[in-house]
């Protein structure tokens, strides 16, 4: 088995041993196998995104013939509930009734993330920001949520800790100010690591431009004090916005002179997505 593989059989491995099949192995062994023809129903308006995982996760149940290559090559587009539109295909039975939860979960999960981010890019369309997403992702589950950010059109901040340094601020309070903390994060040698400062006020902002930091997160900064922030931004320097920015407000941030809008909102809390699942004995 490849690297690439085994990273996905231990991924599925970790999903289905936490639904507990192993407690009824003679259920398990019981259930017929005869094939059966399975309806993916997309029930309301969502960005489609997650199929290869969709289909993954009947794969690793030895489905290796199911490919699907509809649903994964329409990621990305809006589909609207009235279109009614369905995902045809075969399995054996034993397959789509052990799969089918955590497919149609990681499917679910993956569109309204794709949904939540292009309603968002959309907003800020023409503006020039980008919209990111955060950390803020469901433990085990990142590499699904990054991937259904870029999907709908967003862009990834940091797949983890180590891709930037980002001072915070509890690194500030511990190290004890905006330059402490920065010293300590040059003082880790990392030649191509960036370095960004969560800014909290103007002073801080000015110290850290000072400092020549060269990102700069203005957390939960109004418009107005955004608006003086840009007054002062150097050249080369970018600035991302976070902090209480959703889709009825992200207009308001949309201001000449910032980079990028960074919202945890759009993998936290996305809104639910209807995905449905139909078998019929054939």
């Amino acid at each position: 088995m490849d690297i690439l593989n085994s990273a996905y059989h231990d991924f599925f491995k970790t999903l289905f041993e936490e639904d507990d099949l192993n407690r009824n192995l003679v259920y398990m062994k019981d259930l017929p196998d005869d094939q059966v023809k399975c309806r993916l129903k997309i029930k309301s308006d969502l960005v489609l995104s997650g199929g290869e995982f969709f289909v993954m996760a009947f794969q690793y149940l030895g489905a290796k013939h199911l490919d699907l290559d509809l649903l994964k090559s329409e990621e990305g587009q809006w589909i609207k509930a009235s279109d009614k539109k369905e995902y045809v295909f075969t399995l054996p039975f034993n397959v789509a009734l052990t799969g089918e939860r955590i497919a149609l979960n990681l499917l679910q999960r993956s569109c309204a993330i794709s949904t939540s981010t292009r309603q968002l890019v959309e907003k800020a369309s023409g503006s020039g920001v980008k919209i990111l997403d955060t950390r803020k992702t469901t433990p085990g589950l990142r590499a699904l949520e990054k991937n259904a950010v870029v999907i709908g059109g967003g862009y990834n901040h940091r797949l983890g800790q180590t891709d930037m340094w980002m001072v915070k601020d509890n690194h500030k309070k511990f190290f004890g100010g905006v330059k402490e903390a920065v010293d300590f994060f040059k003082s880790r040698n990392g030649f191509y690591t960036p370095i960004e400062v969560e800014i909290h006020d103007l002073e801080e902002l000015k110290i850290a431009i000072d400092l020549g930091v060269r990102h700069l997160m203005l957390d939960n900064f109004s418009p107005a004090d955004i608006k003086k922030a840009v007054e002062i931004k150097p050249s080369g320097v970018t600035y991302e916005v976070s902090g209480g920015v959703n889709l009825s407000n992200v207009q308001d941030y949309l201001i000449d002179g910032v980079d990028a809008i960074s919202s945890g909102v759009i993998t936290s809390y996305p809104e639910r997505v209807d995905i449905s699942l139909k078998m019929e004995r054939i």
